[in-house]
């Protein structure tokens, strides 16, 4: 009982003497583990945390036990495993540098009336295109520019069109296999390369082209339109999620959803509303399970 008081006591001076410096210390490091935790997930390491957890408990045991040779040899591999994570690590670091940067852009935002219009655009060619089953793949890009992914391609730089868009990706077109960037309010660049998921969680059904549009969904925060070539269905890859079987009035709810309120969040950009707009995504992913596939 003593034990427990005592401990219970030193909680309370603890407490006490706590700053306000404190708090917000222990709510950032709180934040990296969250978003280290996270990003484990995302990268499918269970595997590597679990090792690299082992060998520090590895090292902490031969810390305690006093075996002196074993120690120095797990300190060594620490230090050079910190490197090691840098290089293997090295495309999901620089992932995360750029959507830290993007955070901090400042490109003129498209008006909502110009953004409406390509949205109906999309929906409308979309819905087409899965009527007649034509496979096709739609990026639009936010705030992590995709320049690389569209050097890979043919520049365009046209307004949306439905139109456009059918004659984009009609099986017998040159740049019907590759994907197509809006940037903006405007048909960017088509044919473009993406690169393929890694994750191996996904359902076997899915194609190369729903495997493309879920690689760069990971890779940037770009909204990804799939409709499916094989059952004309129309899918939307959003940070490595994919909803599939979207019906056109889901479509179109999503598309405003993410690309309006994007540009209403950028206009009025503050930590209040990013943690409004991560809930809200929270809220509908938990009513609307039926439509993921991971």
């Amino acid at each position: 009982m003593e034990a427990i008081s005592t401990v219970t006591a030193k909680a309370w001076n603890y407490l006490t003497t706590m700053r306000i410096a404190d708090i917000v210390d222990i709510l950032i490091v709180a934040f990296l583990i969250y978003k280290a935790i996270g990003f484990v997930r995302k990268t499918n390491s269970y595997n590597l945390a679990k090792g690299l957890i082992l060998i520090l408990i590895m090292l902490g045991l031969s810390d305690i036990l006093k075996l002196t040779m074993i120690n120095s040899l797990l300190r060594k591999a620490v230090e050079l495993g910190l490197i090691a994570l840098l290089i293997l690590f090295q495309p999901e670091l620089r992932r995360l540098l750029e959507r830290m940067g993007s955070s901090f852009s400042s490109g003129k935002p498209v008006s909502e009336s110009v953004m409406e219009s390509a949205i109906a655009q999309t929906v409308l060619a979309c819905t087409e295109m899965s009527a007649s089953k034509t496979g096709a793949l739609i990026i639009f890009e936010r705030k992590v520019k995709l320049n690389d992914i569209m050097s890979t391609g043919t520049i365009i730089n046209a307004d949306v069109t439905a139109e456009l868009i059918k004659n984009v990706f009609f099986n017998k077109a040159p740049l019907h296999d590759g994907a197509l960037i809006v940037r903006g309010s405007r048909l960017a660049a088509a044919g473009c390369v993406l690169p393929l998921t890694k994750s191996t969680n996904l359902s076997k059904d899915l194609g190369m082209r729903h495997r493309a549009g879920i690689g760069l969904s990971e890779q940037s925060d770009a909204v990804v339109v799939i409709v499916s070539e094989e059952t004309g269905s129309i899918s939307v890859a959003i940070e490595g999620m994919l909803k599939r079987h979207l019906t056109a009035t889901t479509f179109e709810k999503l598309l405003r959803s993410e690309l309006i309120q994007d540009e209403d969040d950028e206009n009025n950009n503050g930590l209040i509303n990013n943690i409004k707009k991560y809930l809200k995504v929270k809220k509908n992913e938990k009513d609307k399970p039926d439509e993921k596939s991971v």
